[in-house]
């Protein structure tokens, strides 16, 4: 009697098992012309793909547009991102528009195998018919690009597809985006773009050991291809909280006199992907965020900023000398800031995002590298100083310039300093 009991429920097992695994592939299509789009979807879907930076994910050669090889290293291995134009053999020419919303909102390609998160449908899920539909009119009104990237490589077990099913039953809902009444029109147009195209969560949120978004956690910062996107919320380390101008001003031009600039991956995201946004839309991020931050007004903004900066230029501890001195000769004549009067061409750093963040990787990168076009504010460029500064250097100006925010020392900089250098 056991043993039947067993048995049919090793049967039970087997089947809801298929049952969440298996999805059907759907029907291949006839490529659709891009006469089969009207302009207004199409143009309305190349402002979506923006939102959703597209381009930046799926484009590894500027020459093949949306060809895909890009390349995602993660704890499990490499991930390569797949051609997303209209190919009918490499891209996805001949997925109808059904196929194509089912992969971005159920993470299930049209022949029914189970999508990595690294490509975010977790966020895409939440976007409208009426959008996914105008996005999938851009996409297939592109340009066939004939391009095989790499192949993945993940290490054993995850290189496995079906076992996203269980990752899925584990970390996904698939929720549509639901508006919160108690806020305005601004509010929650920033909240559906932030949430949904923009996966904004998706780089500023720490993830578990499975590669999911820590529910309790989201929007707490976390370091993402060897860059450190900042928190945004109330947990974030800036000593001054993001008003909503500031917002404004570092997602449509680059830059913030108390924050910084756009670096790393998200120089791309303000200067490729929200380019053609409208300003509405940039503000609606701006009012989000501004609520996620519990930002002051402008005008009291100012005087933290300012106060801040003056306590940041007193005599330093004398252990810092050294760095003191680094920064003098080597950064006080692009960075020094009257407090009262700061600007975003001259970043202050003792208020910067680089500076106060938890983790040094996007200060010592800056340092080494330097800012080139069009990272940053348009028309600025900062040299690299890889050379100019030796490893003993930089640990002294890292240590000057974190006690200049206020902020705890950072431990093990000598390790960081090494990582920074072989990036």
């Amino acid at each position: 009697m056991i043993k039947k009991i067993l048995s049919g429920l090793i049967v039970i097992a087997v089947v809801i098992a298929f049952l969440i695994i298996w999805k059907p592939a759907i029907n291949e299509i006839d490529q659709p012309s891009a006469d089969s789009f009207s302009q207004d979807q199409i143009a309305k879907g190349k402002v979506l793909a923006g939102l959703g930076n597209c381009a930046s994910c799926h484009t590894s050669d500027p020459s093949k547009p949306l060809a895909g090889g890009v390349d995602f290293p993660t704890p499990f291995g490499t991930l390569y991102s797949t051609n997303i134009s209209p190919h009918p053999e490499q891209g996805i020419g001949n997925w109808s528009e059904e196929a194509f919303v089912r992969a971005m909102r159920e993470g299930v390609s049209r022949d029914g195998s189970h999508l990595y998160p690294a490509f975010p449908y977790t966020h895409f899920t939440k976007v409208t018919d009426e959008d996914l539909s105008a996005l999938y009119a851009y996409v297939m009104s592109r340009q066939a690009v004939e391009h095989q990237g790499p192949d993945n490589q993940l290490d054993f077990p995850f290189n496995l597809r079906m076992l996203q099913a269980g990752w899925k039953t584990l970390f996904f809902d698939g929720e549509r985006f639901q508006p919160d009444d108690s806020k305005g029109d601004a509010w929650n147009r920033g909240a559906y773009i932030a949430e949904g195209l923009g996966h904004c969560t998706a780089c500023h949120s720490p993830r578990n050991a499975f590669g999911a978004e820590i529910a309790d956690e989201t929007y707490n910062g976390a370091v993402v291809d060897n860059w450190y996107a900042p928190a945004l919320n109330t947990t974030h380390a800036a000593p001054v909280p993001w008003t909503e101008d500031e917002l404004f001003q570092y997602l449509r031009a680059g830059g913030s006199k108390w924050h910084g600039i756009a670096a790393g991956s998200m120089s791309s995201v303000v200067h490729k992907g929200l380019t053609e946004a409208p300003d509405d839309d940039i503000r609606a991020l701006a009012v989000y965020f501004q609520d996620l931050t519990g930002a002051v007004d402008s005008e009291e903004a100012a005087e933290v900023a300012a106060g801040h900066v003056r306590q940041a230029q007193k005599a330093v501890a004398p252990e810092n000398r050294t760095g003191e001195e680094i920064f003098s000769s080597a950064c006080a004549s692009c960075h020094y800031n009257a407090p009262s009067s700061l600007k975003a061409a001259r970043p202050e750093l003792s208020l910067n995002s680089a500076v106060t963040a938890p983790d040094p990787v996007n200060l010592l990168r800056i340092t080494l590298h330097g800012i080139d076009e069009p990272t940053g504010l348009r028309g600025l460029a900062m040299p690299g100083f890889s050379s100019g500064l030796s490893d003993a250097d930089l640990i002294a100006l890292a240590r000057y310039l974190r006690q200049s925010s206020g902020q705890s020392p950072w431990e093990n900089l000598e390790q960081h300093v090494q990582d920074a250098r072989q990036l």
